[in-house]
């Protein structure tokens, strides 16, 4: 166990989580070691197993962070809602803040998943969890009529939704010259774009 005071040992925590952040903006998980994680904190490379056992944890209290702001802000718009009208844009407005997450539960989440301790998994799917309970109470502020059983697919349509909409709005350019060549027909969106699509789609007829 780390020495220290609770919110010491969470500040030491944070400061490793965001070093690993600013690395995932410019590279791959694959590239991304503790090694180099270590050189962007005040750890030495042997401190950071203090308080983390594998690069993938890193990268799942990372994706656990994300969640939480996330859920954050559908709190906040669950709490003051908008039009009718106006929610899918809202909606798509706070979902393309978290490009990161996004980026983590499509590309990485089953490797980050795996390589974790069963205690630090507990721990993300909690904050997952009140990202569920938060996108539902949000749809339930703006739509209040709506029965238990459309809340749910609302929220069983959206969650997998979410690890493709990073692949489908980032496509590299390599990708979208063999999709060229093979001839498939691809309709560039932001992530924004599309998830409003969803969301108007999904919101169709409520009340």
């Amino acid at each position: 166990m780390p020495k220290g005071s609770a919110e010491l040992i969470a500040a030491r925590r944070d400061e490793i989580v965001e070093a690993c952040a600013e690395l995932y903006d410019n590279l791959s998980f694959k590239e991304i070691t503790i090694g180099a994680i270590s050189k962007k904190t005040t750890f030495s490379r042997p401190s950071v197993y203090n308080y983390f056992r594998t690069k993938e944890e890193i990268f799942l209290a990372l994706l656990g962070r994300e969640y939480g702001e996330w859920a954050k802000d559908l709190m906040e718009l669950a709490e003051n809602p908008v039009s009718k009208s106006e929610f899918p844009s809202r909606f798509a407005v706070i979902l393309g803040k978290r490009r990161r997450m996004l980026k983590l539960v499509a590309m990485n989440l089953y490797d980050m998943e795996a390589g974790s301790r069963l205690e630090n998994l507990v721990e993300f799917k909690k904050v997952y969890n009140s990202s569920l309970q938060a996108a539902e109470k949000c749809f339930k502020a703006h739509f209040p009529g709506v029965s238990e059983e459309r809340a749910q697919q609302f929220i069983y349509t959206l969650f997998p939704f979410l690890f493709g909409v990073y692949p489908y709005t980032e496509a590299t350019e390599k990708q979208k010259r063999a999709m060229d060549i093979a001839g498939v027909r691809y309709q560039p969106y932001t992530v924004e774009g599309l998830v409003e699509l969803l969301i108007r789609q999904l919101t169709e007829n409520c009340r």
